[in-house]
This record gives structure tokens, C-alpha cells and sequence, in this order.
């Protein structure tokens, strides 16, 4: 009886997890599709990411707060972070997709040029590179802006007031 009674209380449940058929893995995270003959459509995948927070840090955990440090989302929510789409970063990602707001990042004109000056990120994620201004455009301006024959808002203001004032 002794005997039954300290298996009894010595026992454990063992909640060990059955791992699971038909897992398609991807680098560092493994996907299981809906239907067992379903195939992903090809497609190019962007070369960087734009990460928003959108959830608050306090009350996460500590693993999920790690990650957000080593990914630089502590600051303010509406901070974005440029980051690489390679696996360790989306195994990151993976981790705290209910935190974030996960956009690629696409090249309507191309990719730019070591000089990023003319670039500009909008919300949805399309970078646009705005080229420099040619030399003959710019010599074209400042003729314009130098010329005397031109209107300018001086000019016109000054005019139009005392024209107001003489009562024409």
C-alpha cells in the first residue's frame, strides 16, 4: 500500500509535445501550409524591412524585451527601424510579430546609389530616390531668379497695395 501510495504522489504528467508531420522549414522557422499540396506562388522577396512597435513594452516578457533592445524599438512607438530580411532577423521577428508592424520595403525607381541624400521612406513602405539636379537646370533657376523683368512677390505686393490704397 505504502508502495502504491508514493508512486501515486511521485508521479509526474509529462506534457511533452508531439512534434508535428508535414512542416515545411525555412531557414530557422518552419511552416506548416493548410492544405498538404499547397505551394507558396514564386515571388522576390524585399531586401529590407521596415519594423514599427506598435504595442506597448511594459508587461512583455523579458525574452520578448531582449529582442526588442537588440532590434532598437525602445524609444518611442512611432520610431521605425530599417533591418536586413535575412533568417536570424525574421527568427527575431517571429518572436514579437504581436508587438510590431512588419512592412517590406519596396523600390519603385530603383535601387539607390551610394549617395542617399535624395531618398525618402513613405508609411507604406515605397522608398523613392529623387535624382539631382542636372547643371543646366540649375543655371536655368538662377538666371530665372535673377532676371529684373521678373515678378516677384515684392514686387507684386508692393504694386498691388498701392494700386489697393489709390483707389483704381
Amino acid at each position: 500500500m505504502a508502495s502504491c501510495t508514493k508512486i501515486l504522489l511521485n508521479q509526474t504528467r509529462n506534457y511533452a509535445t508531439k512534434k508535428m508531420s508535414g512542416g515545411v522549414k525555412y531557414g530557422y522557422i518552419t511552416y506548416y501550409p493548410r492544405h498538404p499540396d499547397h505551394v507558396d506562388p514564386p515571388i522576390t522577396p524585399s531586401k529590407l524591412l521596415m519594423v514599427q512597435r506598435i504595442k506597448p513594452i511594459k508587461g512583455t516578457p523579458y525574452w520578448n524585451r531582449d529582442t526588442l533592445v537588440r532590434l532598437g524599438l525602445t524609444e518611442k512607438s512611432s520610431d521605425i527601424v530599417i533591418v536586413k530580411n535575412i533568417p536570424e532577423v525574421n527568427r527575431d521577428l517571429w518572436s514579437i510579430k504581436h508587438l510590431v508592424k512588419i512592412t517590406p520595403i519596396d523600390f519603385p525607381n530603383g535601387m539607390p546609389d551610394d549617395d542617399l541624400s535624395g531618398t525618402y521612406l513613405h508609411e507604406n513602405g515605397k522608398l523613392y530616390v529623387t535624382p539631382k539636379i542636372d547643371p543646366v537646370r540649375y543655371e536655368s533657376t538662377e538666371k530665372f531668379e535673377q532676371d529684373p523683368k521678373r515678378l516677384d512677390k515684392e514686387t507684386l505686393t508692393k504694386y498691388l497695395r498701392l494700386r489697393w490704397l489709390s483707389g483704381l
